[in-house]
């Protein structure tokens, strides 16, 4: 196994990550015997556990690098077809890591919202949307949403990006997508070239 510099995750809560509802109480053990983040995500990787070490790093991750993993893999498995509505929604969630505004994160939502929140795409435009400070207009009351809205879409961005179209590719998939984030982690791209085949 690589060793990835993490340098992204200096501030990740490990205590805190240990707690969340979707890690089974193997998952908490492993994180919760480990110094840091790379310690545990090298633990779950090492386990086997995967779509864990996703989840932890799409909540470990700043909110706009945790975007911008989402864009990654779910780029990785888009069809060559996919349709009008998920492609704006995907580049709406682009647009915002390049420049976040309130103006790009709102367009980030109407892209969702008209791609039916069905889709990978979909998902990373709520992971952009839902990183702001308040899911309000700018002429409301500012209202910051839950802490871990983002981590939460991206984890639903990854997962279907996983499974899209080819569910027996899932691992493969998610070996890929944890090199990426591991990459952004330590502050390159994790860019990923499109699937083949």
């Amino acid at each position: 196994m690589i060793n990835f510099d993490v340098v992204k995750l200096a501030g990740c809560d490990l205590a805190a990550m240990r707690g969340r509802p979707e890690f089974c109480p193997e998952v908490s053990t492993l994180i919760a015997k480990s110094a840091g983040p790379s310690e545990a995500l090298a633990a779950l990787e090492r386990q086997g556990f995967q779509m864990a070490a996703a989840c932890l790093l799409a909540h470990a991750l700043p909110k706009r690098e945790a975007t911008w993993w989402a864009c990654m893999c779910v780029g990785h498995t888009a069809p060559r077809d996919l349709a009008a509505a998920p492609r704006a929604a995907l580049a709406s969630a682009e647009q915002w890591v390049r420049q976040q505004s309130d103006t790009l994160r709102h367009a980030a939502l109407a892209a969702a919202k008209e791609a039916g929140f069905a889709s990978p795409e979909a998902w990373a435009g709520l992971a952009a949307f839902w990183s702001g400070d308040s899911p309000f207009p700018a002429a409301r009351s500012p209202m910051p949403p839950s802490d871990p809205l983002t981590g939460t879409a991206v984890v639903g961005a990854v997962a279907l990006a996983a499974i899209r179209s080819r569910p027996e590719r899932r691992r493969g998939r998610l070996a890929r997508f944890l090199e990426s984030g591991h990459n952004i982690a330590g502050g390159g791209s994790g860019r990923l070239s499109p699937e083949e085949g």
